[in-house]
């Protein structure tokens, strides 16, 4: 269910700012919009599953803090990564 090394790795190289960087805005949302997507496809075959539910929760206030703090920074940063994410906001 988790985030696999390969892909966790690809999402760090696609979105990260300058080389070695796995910690800005970007490459943290992009990780839990992947995390989030895993577990909403969870969810289609596990309806009463509500701890993960929880963390599912958690993970979407999380990203959108994130998502609010980057477009407080800078918007444009912050437009270019909600349309290569394909987030509706």
């Amino acid at each position: 269910m988790s985030v696999t090394p390969d892909r966790k790795s690809d999402l760090i190289k696609t979105h990260a700012r300058t080389t070695g960087d796995t910690g800005s805005s970007e490459v943290q949302v992009a990780i839990l919009s992947e995390r989030i997507a895993n577990l909403t496809e969870h969810f289609k075959t596990h309806k009463k599953d509500h701890h993960s539910r929880r963390g599912l929760l958690n993970m979407v206030s999380q990203r959108r803090r994130l998502l609010d703090h980057l477009k407080s920074k800078d918007v444009s940063r912050y437009d270019a990564l909600i349309t290569t994410l394909g987030l509706r906001r």
